[in-house]
């Protein structure tokens, strides 16, 4: 059963989602601040964490840069900041989407199932596969990628952006392909979260992430992975 952590301050939101996600049989755990949430964390090991960014008594990027210090649990982040500069600051700390309040029940529900499925690993034959880009490896079954003789830490939808890349090695992928694959059918148009994601697997993985060599833009169109 998938356990979701839920870190709102608002009593009204944390019950609403507890009584939907409780239907839905998913196990839920509540949290009404930012310590808290690090705290049940750690003791309950949820499979997705819903994180409001206004918590009482630190910021909620600070609780998703605490949390990416040891987990890769999908982050959903809830939140009424709604400018451009606040959901990428989420994102480039780690989060995997960012739902705007007020929200609609059935879109967040939809998305929080999406960021556990990229996170879930897949089984099969053609995943039986390394890819050695020279600088790095990437570990299609073990979902892992080693640099420089050590493992680089992704999270699930860096890992879901890498993946697609390397599987399609020397292929264009659109803007609008990838946004769909990673996050999900309803998305097409929210290039920013491209911007943010491929700037960081440059950042973990290229020698030089401002002249990148392996993950090049077309500018307009899309990205292509070259070993």
């Amino acid at each position: 059963m998938t356990r979701v952590l839920v870190v709102d301050d608002e009593p009204q939101i944390v019950r609403a989602l507890v009584i939907n996600l409780k239907a839905r049989k998913y196990e839920v755990d509540a949290a009404p601040d930012g310590a808290t949430a690090l705290q049940l964390a750690a003791a309950r090991h949820p499979d997705v964490v819903v994180l409001d960014l206004g918590l009482p008594d630190m910021d909620g990027v600070e609780v998703i840069k605490g949390l990416r210090g040891w987990t890769r649990v999908p982050i959903l982040v809830l939140s009424a900041r709604q400018t451009s500069d606040e959901k990428v600051e989420a994102l480039d700390a780690g989060a995997d989407d960012y739902v705007t309040k007020p929200f609609g029940m059935d879109e967040l529900l939809a998305r929080l199932r999406a960021a556990v499925r990229r996170a879930e690993p897949t089984g099969g034959a053609e995943d039986d596969v390394i890819v050695d880009a020279g600088d790095f490896t990437v570990d299609l079954a073990a979902k892992k990628v080693n640099r420089d003789g050590r493992d680089v830490r992704l999270t699930p939808t860096e890992w879901h952006l890498l993946e697609v890349l390397v599987r399609n090695t020397g292929r264009l992928v659109s803007q609008k392909q990838l946004l769909q694959e990673v996050w999900g059918p309803s998305y097409g148009t929210e290039t920013n979260y491209l911007r943010v994601y491929m700037a960081q697997l440059r950042r973990k993985l290229e020698a030089d992430p401002s002249h990148p060599r392996h993950f090049v833009t077309e500018p307009g169109m899309g990205y292509r992975f070259e070993r």
